[in-house]
């Protein structure tokens, strides 16, 4: 694949997707473009049944600068209906295990995006900030609480109030990075995640992750527990313990109106 200027570059390998934000540039600052790119790439591989976890990162040292500044004035007139909160949006919707792999700035833009993956490994080099209140911006409602939800209400004021940067080690401590390691880990240990991950039963993480999310009715965690029976995944899960194998887990969402 050719890579533009400014695009979002998708790698399958074997069960795992790695989404690269690609802006070189602009240390990959999110261009209208890209925002809009984002939410089919990620359409398209919802629906791909070989794709069990999706890696989201940045090209270079840098995972995400922020928006392109260059371009605010779109995102800026659709508030909370802008692309970039549909991006996001459809990003923490997506049904499989999302993490972001993070180096360098991880800043506006970007750690709005970083925040609507399920999962967040950062290097030792990566710096995190929420700038809005710098730039006279309001940040959008969707993704304020979003970030209030994953590092409480006093530390999402603290990155909200202050715009400042804050170093890996301070955003492993208020939770909004679950893992940090020297830089030149970084790779294998999310490969060792996607990897664990990919063993697992796919209806088990789908499940998982709606309810962790608050977003499974009563009626839809009844339809989960009674899939894990029908599909047979359960069965497969409990016979592999008892003959001491790795399980052979197949189930696949099925259509929508199911």
């Amino acid at each position: 694949m050719t890579v533009a200027d400014a695009e979002i570059v998708v790698e399958v390998t074997g069960p795992v997707a790695t989404v690269v934000i690609h802006h070189p540039a602009r240390r990959n600052a999110m261009t209208p473009a890209m925002w809009r790119q984002l939410p089919p790439l990620l359409d398209e591989l919802e629906a791909d049944e070989a794709v069990r976890a999706l890696v989201l990162t940045g090209a270079g040292d840098t995972f995400c600068a922020g928006a392109d500044l260059g371009d605010l004035d779109e995102l800026l007139a659709a508030g909370d209906g802008s692309i970039a909160v549909a991006a996001e949006e459809r990003l923490a919707g997506f049904a499989k295990p999302t993490i972001a792999a993070i180096r360098g700035a991880c800043v506006g833009g970007g750690c709005q995006l970083a925040a609507a993956c399920d999962l967040r490994i950062a290097a030792d080099d990566a710096r995190f900030g929420v700038p809005p209140a710098r730039l006279g911006l309001v940040y959008p409602a969707p993704t304020t609480r979003r970030l209030a939800r994953l590092v409480g209400p006093s530390a999402a004021k603290y990155l909200l109030f202050t715009a400042e940067l804050i170093d890996a080690q301070r955003a492993l401590r208020i939770g909004l990075v679950d893992e940090v390691l020297p830089e030149e880990r970084l790779a294998a240990r999310v490969q060792e995640i996607t990897a664990s991950i990919a063993q697992r039963s796919p209806l088990s993480l789908a499940a998982a992750k709606e309810i962790v999310d608050d977003r499974a009715a009563p009626s839809r965690i009844a339809w989960w527990h009674r899939k894990a029976l029908e599909s047979g995944e359960a069965r497969e899960g409990i016979s592999a313990v008892r003959d001491r194998r790795t399980p052979a887990f197949a189930w696949a969402p099925p259509p929508a109106d199911d």
